[in-house]
Formats: structure tokens, sequence, C-alpha cells
């Protein structure tokens, strides 16, 4: 898992069946201090995410996992909105 903040949104009429109802967010991987360090991904969101929020991605086969059906078609899912951050260094 890794932090990531929410950057923007896909409005997509066609996609895959497994998808459909799913909210597509475009996300920006961050560092402990919240500065972008990563590429721009898009990812299926899980838990009612918005614009500008820090959130928890979960990759590869573990983000399947968060949907109902695990034949889900994505390798990025939003699995947590990040309310407070805490650094100790």
């Amino acid at each position: 898992m890794y932090l990531a903040r929410v950057v923007g949104n896909v409005v997509s009429t066609q996609k895959n069946q497994s998808l459909i109802g799913k909210k597509l967010l475009i996300v920006q991987q961050v560092n402990a201090q919240c500065h972008p360090i990563g590429e721009i991904e898009i990812a299926v969101d899980s838990v009612g995410a918005g614009a500008g929020e820090i959130v928890l991605i979960s990759a590869g086969s573990s983000a399947r996992q968060v949907f109902e059906n695990e034949n889900i078609p994505t390798d990025k899912a939003i699995v947590g909105i990040v309310d407070h951050l805490e650094v100790n260094q």
C-alpha cells in the first residue's frame, strides 16, 4: 500500500461490465510529507474519496480483493481515506 492524493476523476461511458457503477479517480503517489513523488495513475474507488484527499492505495492482486467481484480489471484500488498523518523522524 502507499499514499496518494486524488487529483481528478475519469468519466467513461463505455467500460468493462464489472466497472459499471464504480468511480474511477486520478491519483498521484505522495511521500510522508504529502509531496508528489510518483506518476499519475487511475484507481477504482471503494470508499467514496474525493478531489484533494490523501488516500491509501492497494496495488496488484490485493486491489481486486476489495470488491465483491474479484475478477474486476484493476490493479489499483483506493481502500482508505487518510484523516490524519503523523510521521516521527
